[in-house]
């Protein structure tokens, strides 16, 4: 079940940087808080190389999936305050026309989160890190 889960999770990312180089870009642009003080494309480019460099990674080299899990918790927790943004300022992207929606959106991330610790079981790496550091 957790190997589904996290080719699940691989392919969602890899579509997601897709979307953010190609057909969601406009979207994805409107998504930057102006807040960061970076070129909105280049954080749109960036940020999407890294969803396939992840995606893929999740779906092709799971011997390293418990680092890579913790990567991807940690870039959805990065980018989280793009979904904030949106919500706040109440900017439309991907069918979220609404603040109802734009809430539950943001709900949405911790599930993410928790989806990339899970199915990697990147928790696991972190347990064995700490017996390791207090064993000595």
């Amino acid at each position: 079940m957790k190997t589904i889960g996290r080719i699940l999770l691989g392919g969602m990312l890899a579509f997601a940087g897709i979307g953010h180089l190609t057909f969601a870009r406009d979207e994805f642009d409107a998504q930057v808080p102006n807040s960061i003080p970076l070129d909105e494309e280049f954080v749109v480019v960036v940020s999407g190389v890294v969803e396939i460099a992840l995606g893929a990674a999740l779906m092709a080299v799971p011997r390293h999936r418990r680092v890579i899990g913790l990567v991807a918790a940690a870039f959805f927790v990065a980018v989280f305050p793009g979904n904030v943004s949106q919500y706040l300022n109440g900017v439309d992207a991907f069918g979220l026309d609404s603040d109802r929606a734009r809430l539950a959106r943001l709900f949405f991330q911790p599930v993410l989160v928790v989806w990339a610790l899970w199915s990697t079981d990147a928790l696991e790496l972190v347990r064995e890190r700490r017996r390791r550091g207090t064993a000595r």
